[in-house]
Formats: structure tokens, sequence, C-alpha cells
């Protein structure tokens, strides 16, 4: 996967005389990068829940869903946007996302130092949140939308990670859930994005 991420990552990379090809290849290439870590993401999600123990993983088992400042779950309008609209909250998410990765990792390194699987799908999601924002970043230059440009990473991930130290074994594996949560959902809207883009998708 590290070389269609590389070409992903390198808005260059592909150049073509005709710019239709050249996009929908980009649309294309970006689109089953996204089908790919949504599949990852579930995966990540599975594991996660199998190393934090009761309560984790029961049958009717609710967490709280606890707010992570800088990012949110898809509004339930999001899906009405336009699709360049959309992409750039696809982005601004994946862009949010590798810190608090980051952080849920290094918790779970204390709490589950043997977990070593665990410990690399976080480690492999925080760099393919980076890639996967990176090429639907390429795909808004290509279609001509305005993108952000470069971001510093939020401040709110090293609050987190501050909060997490003190914070009780429970509220930690919690967090952690929603935040691997929150990825999978984020990338599996951007898989759809992508869906409405890609040749054969909605029109």
């Amino acid at each position: 996967m590290s070389r269609r991420e590389g070409n992903l990552e390198d808005p260059q990379a592909d150049s073509s005389i005709s710019p239709l090809p050249h996009l929908e290849s980009k649309i294309q290439q970006t689109h089953s990068l996204a089908r790919l870590l949504t599949k990852y993401a579930e995966q990540l999600l599975q594991e996660y829940v199998q190393h934090q123990g009761d309560p984790f993983g029961l049958p009717g088992f609710s967490p709280p869903r606890l707010p992570v400042a800088d990012l949110s779950a898809p509004a339930p309008g999001h899906a009405g946007l336009p699709v360049p609209e959309r992409l750039r909250l696809d982005e601004a998410a994946l862009a949010a996302l590798p810190p608090l990765l980051d952080v849920v990792r290094r918790r779970q390194a204390e709490l589950n130092p043997r977990a070593l699987r665990l410990l690399r799908r976080l480690e492999d999601a925080a760099r393919q949140a980076r890639a996967l924002g990176a090429a639907v970043e390429a795909v808004l230059a290509a279609l001509g939308a305005e993108t952000r440009g470069p971001r510093p990473e939020p401040a709110a991930a090293a609050a987190i990670a501050a909060a997490t130290v003190t914070a009780g074994v429970f509220p930690a594996k919690v967090l952690g859930l929603r935040v691997c949560g929150l990825y999978r959902e984020w990338v599996s809207r951007t898989e759809a994005d992508l869906g409405q883009l890609a040749p054969g998708g909605p029109a």
C-alpha cells in the first residue's frame, strides 16, 4: 500500500496531458485507498475492544460518547452538502485524527504493553489518516476547489494527552474507544463522499 500512498501524496506523480483522465485516476485511487482504510478501521476498533476487558465488548454495553475537542462525528446534514464541501470536512477531520490516535497509542502502551498488534494498528492508523487526508486534498486541488493549506496539528491533542495521564483507567479506555470510533466514521464517510465522484458512482 505504500506505493499507492506515495503516489497519492504527490499530486504530480501521475501527470497527464489530458486533465480529465488524470482527475478520474486520482479520484479512483483515493476512493480505493479510503475503501481499504475503512476495512482497516473496523479491524482496529475490534482489536481495541478485545484488549480493554469487561465491560467493553459485552452485549448491551453502551459507553458514554465523550466529546473530543477539535473533532466530532459527521453531522446529520453532511450528506446533503456539495461534494467539495464534504471533502473539505473529511480532510479537516483526517488532519485532526493522527495526533489523537497517537495519544491513544501511548496510553495503550502503558495499559496493554503486550498488545503489540493493537499498538501497531494504532500507529498505522495515524499514518494512514495523514496519507488519506493528503490524497483528499490533492483531489480537491485537482477539482479546482479551494483548499485550506497547511495547518498546525490541533492543540487539543496536547490537552487530551495531558488529561489522560491523570485520568483513571476506565475514562482513558473510553476515550480511546471514542477516537477509534471517530476514525472509522470519518474514513467510511470519506469513502462514501469520494464514491459520489468516482466513475459509475451516484450522479
